[in-house]
Protein backbone atom coordinates (compact mmCIF):
# COMPACT_ATOMS: atom_id res chain seq x y z
CA UNK A 1 0.00 0.00 0.00
CA UNK A 2 1.05 3.32 -0.94
CA UNK A 3 2.31 5.72 2.21
CA UNK A 4 -0.18 8.70 0.37
CA UNK A 5 -3.16 10.35 0.94
CA UNK A 6 -4.63 13.09 -1.95
CA UNK A 7 -7.47 15.17 -0.06
CA UNK A 8 -9.16 17.83 -2.43
CA UNK A 9 -11.20 20.59 -1.02
CA UNK A 10 -12.39 23.71 -2.48
CA UNK A 11 -10.10 26.77 -2.15
CA UNK A 12 -12.48 28.36 0.02
CA UNK A 13 -12.25 25.16 2.69
CA UNK A 14 -8.81 25.22 3.04
CA UNK A 15 -8.59 25.69 6.86
CA UNK A 16 -6.72 27.70 8.34
CA UNK A 17 -4.47 25.99 11.51
CA UNK A 18 -6.69 26.93 14.52
CA UNK A 19 -9.69 25.60 12.64
CA UNK A 20 -7.96 22.38 11.67
CA UNK A 21 -6.90 21.79 14.96
CA UNK A 22 -9.65 22.34 16.19
CA UNK A 23 -11.49 19.90 13.86
CA UNK A 24 -8.79 17.07 14.89
CA UNK A 25 -9.19 17.96 18.44
CA UNK A 26 -12.58 16.74 18.00
CA UNK A 27 -11.06 13.35 16.96
CA UNK A 28 -10.24 10.48 19.38
CA UNK A 29 -6.50 11.37 19.29
CA UNK A 30 -4.03 13.75 20.85
CA UNK A 31 -2.38 15.09 18.00
CA UNK A 32 -1.08 18.77 17.32
CA UNK A 33 -0.50 20.05 13.92
CA UNK A 34 2.52 22.48 14.26
CA UNK A 35 2.25 26.29 13.58
CA UNK A 36 4.50 25.39 10.50
CA UNK A 37 1.14 24.56 8.44
CA UNK A 38 0.05 28.12 5.85
CA UNK A 39 -2.66 27.22 4.26
CA UNK A 40 -2.13 27.10 0.35
CA UNK A 41 1.71 27.51 1.37
CA UNK A 42 2.78 24.39 3.13
CA UNK A 43 5.52 22.61 1.11
CA UNK A 44 7.80 20.25 3.06
CA UNK A 45 8.19 18.34 6.42
CA UNK A 46 4.93 19.40 8.70
CA UNK A 47 5.54 18.69 12.05
CA UNK A 48 3.22 16.82 14.52
CA UNK A 49 3.12 15.79 17.65
CA UNK A 50 0.79 12.42 18.23
CA UNK A 51 0.50 11.22 22.14
CA UNK A 52 3.49 13.54 22.92
CA UNK A 53 6.09 11.94 20.26
CA UNK A 54 7.15 13.78 16.98
CA UNK A 55 4.83 12.22 13.93
CA UNK A 56 5.39 14.64 11.02
CA UNK A 57 4.70 14.14 7.52
CA UNK A 58 5.18 15.35 4.69
CA UNK A 59 2.65 17.80 3.23
CA UNK A 60 2.09 19.74 -0.13
CA UNK A 61 -0.46 22.40 -1.70
CA UNK A 62 -1.51 22.20 -6.02
CA UNK A 63 -3.78 23.33 -7.68
CA UNK A 64 -6.16 20.61 -9.29
CA UNK A 65 -4.45 20.14 -13.03
CA UNK A 66 -8.11 19.12 -13.92
CA UNK A 67 -10.82 21.04 -11.49
CA UNK A 68 -13.21 17.82 -10.47
CA UNK A 69 -16.91 18.59 -11.46
CA UNK A 70 -17.81 19.27 -7.29
CA UNK A 71 -15.40 22.44 -7.69
CA UNK A 72 -12.48 20.91 -5.03
CA UNK A 73 -9.52 22.84 -6.97
CA UNK A 74 -6.91 22.11 -4.27
CA UNK A 75 -4.85 18.89 -3.83
CA UNK A 76 -3.28 18.05 -0.19
CA UNK A 77 -0.97 15.66 -0.78
CA UNK A 78 0.63 13.34 2.23
CA UNK A 79 3.45 11.28 2.42
CA UNK A 80 4.83 9.78 5.25
CA UNK A 81 8.04 7.57 6.56
CA UNK A 82 8.19 4.39 7.99
CA UNK A 83 7.05 5.24 11.58
CA UNK A 84 3.57 4.21 12.09
CA UNK A 85 2.93 7.75 13.87
CA UNK A 86 3.23 9.66 10.95
CA UNK A 87 0.99 7.44 8.72
CA UNK A 88 -2.12 7.51 11.80
CA UNK A 89 -1.22 11.85 12.12
CA UNK A 90 -1.72 11.91 8.53
CA UNK A 91 -5.21 9.52 8.74
CA UNK A 92 -6.08 11.69 11.33
CA UNK A 93 -5.45 15.15 9.44
CA UNK A 94 -7.32 13.75 6.47
CA UNK A 95 -10.17 12.37 8.66
CA UNK A 96 -10.69 15.84 10.06
CA UNK A 97 -10.47 17.76 6.58
CA UNK A 98 -13.51 15.05 5.26
CA UNK A 99 -15.67 15.87 8.55
CA UNK A 100 -15.16 19.53 8.93
CA UNK A 101 -14.09 20.56 5.43
CA UNK A 102 -15.79 18.43 3.48
CA UNK A 103 -12.55 16.93 1.55
CA UNK A 104 -12.69 14.08 -0.53
CA UNK A 105 -9.37 12.02 0.58
CA UNK A 106 -8.17 8.99 -1.80
CA UNK A 107 -5.78 6.32 -0.87
CA UNK A 108 -4.54 4.06 -3.71
CA UNK A 109 -7.25 6.03 -6.09
CA UNK A 110 -10.20 4.78 -3.80
CA UNK A 111 -11.86 7.56 -1.32
CA UNK A 112 -11.77 6.78 2.15
CA UNK A 113 -14.47 7.45 4.83
CA UNK A 114 -13.11 9.19 8.02
CA UNK A 115 -14.42 6.39 10.00
CA UNK A 116 -12.32 4.47 7.26
CA UNK A 117 -9.64 6.38 8.07
CA UNK A 118 -9.77 6.88 11.77
CA UNK A 119 -9.82 2.39 11.84
CA UNK A 120 -6.66 2.82 10.08
CA UNK A 121 -5.13 5.15 12.04
CA UNK A 122 -5.74 3.27 15.49
CA UNK A 123 -4.71 0.17 12.82
CA UNK A 124 -1.25 1.32 12.49
CA UNK A 125 -0.16 2.11 15.95
CA UNK A 126 -1.14 -1.56 17.09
Amino acid sequence: MARVLTAYLKRSDVPARAALQQAIDRLPFALTVDDDYVPLKTAGYLPCTFDGEDAGFDLRFADCSAPRDDARDVMMTFKWGGDPREEAAALAVCAALTTAFGAIVQRDGAALSPDHMLEQAKGALV
